[in-house]
């Protein structure tokens, strides 16, 4: 099993930058690919960026593109999300997701 805790949510002003973590315990997710999700108030939770294994590969959802850079440090157990330009419509939940695991989600909030 595997446990994923995200981290570095809070509230920034529109035009500012978060840096979202993903650490992992219990069994490795270095061998496995890992994406993050958003969830906004009253919508669906959607694909936000994702990365394999390796780090090699990296997809991004057209609103992430250009903005949005997720990375991993397999050495930590750790994956990242540095988020740039923030405005509105990234304020929301953010969820951690490999293999069949979810973390509890950390919330971003974009004031204007």
């Amino acid at each position: 099993q595997v446990q994923l805790v995200e981290s570095g949510g809070g509230l920034v002003q529109t035009g500012g930058s978060l840096r979202l973590s993903c650490a992992a315990s219990g069994r490795t997710f270095n061998n496995y690919a890992v994406s993050w999700f958003r969830q906004a108030p009253g919508k669906e939770r959607e694909f936000v960026a994702s990365i394999n294994w390796s780090g090699g590969v990296t997809s991004y959802a057209d609103s992430a593109k250009g903005r949005f850079t997720i990375s991993r440090d397999n050495a930590k157990n750790t994956v990242y999300l540095q988020m740039n330009r923030l405005n509105s419509e990234d304020t929301a939940v953010y969820y951690c997701h490999t293999q069949f695991y979810w973390g509890q989600g950390t919330q971003v909030t974009v004031s204007s």
